[in-house]
């Protein structure tokens, strides 16, 4: 049975505006250890909110090229240890031995943290390949696409401390989201959540309220997505990566404004401006 812990805390404060200074309540998101262990072995561990367990398991062995299909995992099992939470995560015999190779590759001295070169390489693997997409947006859907997500965020809402990652496709509005108060997170979460409703990536454009770094970028590419759309900045990496991949990459969607890094080709615009 998947564990169930809540997502908020109402706390108190010393609220202090420019009327004055009292004492209030607020509600705070959760936040609690959540590990990841194959076949009996934590791989991984997380600080991530404590909801969405499954969803995030998938999407977690998907972006991170553990699986390369749901059908891969056997079993995930959801444990509360009071002080985390640790999914037990069973794959299939073939996946199993990839892993476990895997693992042998990447193992190190202890206390090495990232280290060696094949860890720097894992870090660095080569993104999905999604220049093949056809699937364009036009500037209003980008700047719909924001706005829909803001609608769909009922964590962020209670709280303001939490991010989001959305799947938005044309003429349906955002079909998915997923919130956690880590970014990368919320996108892992997100893809098991598509993985598990069969919603071909393809089909639409991820879209998150954080910056976009290169995994925000690997891991949309392994969702399927040639889109990803942001609120905040990219990194320069983050760019470098989804041109490479072939990733049209918006950010800093404001309001009616939005700057297009990469592959602008695929977002349709109304009138062409030249901008000083």
């Amino acid at each position: 049975m998947a564990a169930r812990r809540k997502a908020t805390t109402q706390i108190s404060r010393l609220a202090h505006r420019a009327g004055g200074t009292a004492a209030a309540d607020r509600m705070v998101p959760e936040e609690t250890p959540v590990a990841f262990s194959f076949a009996g072995t934590t791989h991984a561990v997380m600080m991530a909110s404590p909801a969405d367990f499954e969803d995030f398991a998938l999407g977690f062995s998907l972006t991170e090229g553990i699986i390369a299909a749901p059908d891969e995992i056997e079993a995930i099992e959801v444990e509360d240890h009071g002080a985390g939470i640790d999914i037990q995560i069973r794959l299939k015999d073939q996946a199993n031995t990839r892993f476990e190779a895997r693992r042998r590759r990447l193992a190190g001295p202890v206390g090495c943290g990232l280290c060696g070169i094949e860890s720097i390489e894992e870090a660095m693997r080569s993104v999905d390949a999604v220049g093949a997409s056809k699937r364009t947006l036009e500037a209003d859907d980008i700047i719909r696409s924001v706005k829909l997500l803001s609608k769909v965020q009922p964590l962020h809402t209670e709280t303001g401390a939490v991010h989001a990652a959305g799947f938005y496709v044309p003429g349906k509005g955002v079909v998915m989201a997923r919130e956690d108060v880590g970014r990368h997170n919320a996108l892992d979460k997100l893809a098991g959540a598509l993985a598990k409703a069969n919603i071909d990536g393809a089909s639409g454009a991820v879209v998150v309220t954080s910056r976009v770094s290169v995994e925000m970028v690997q891991k949309t590419a392994a969702i399927g997505s040639a889109f990803i759309i942001a609120v905040s900045a990219p990194t320069a990496l983050a760019v470098r990566t989804a041109q490479e991949a072939g990733m049209t990459l918006v950010a800093l969607v404001r309001g009616d404004d939005f700057d297009v890094f990469t592959h602008p080709d695929r977002v349709i615009f109304g009138v062409t401006q030249h901008v000083a």
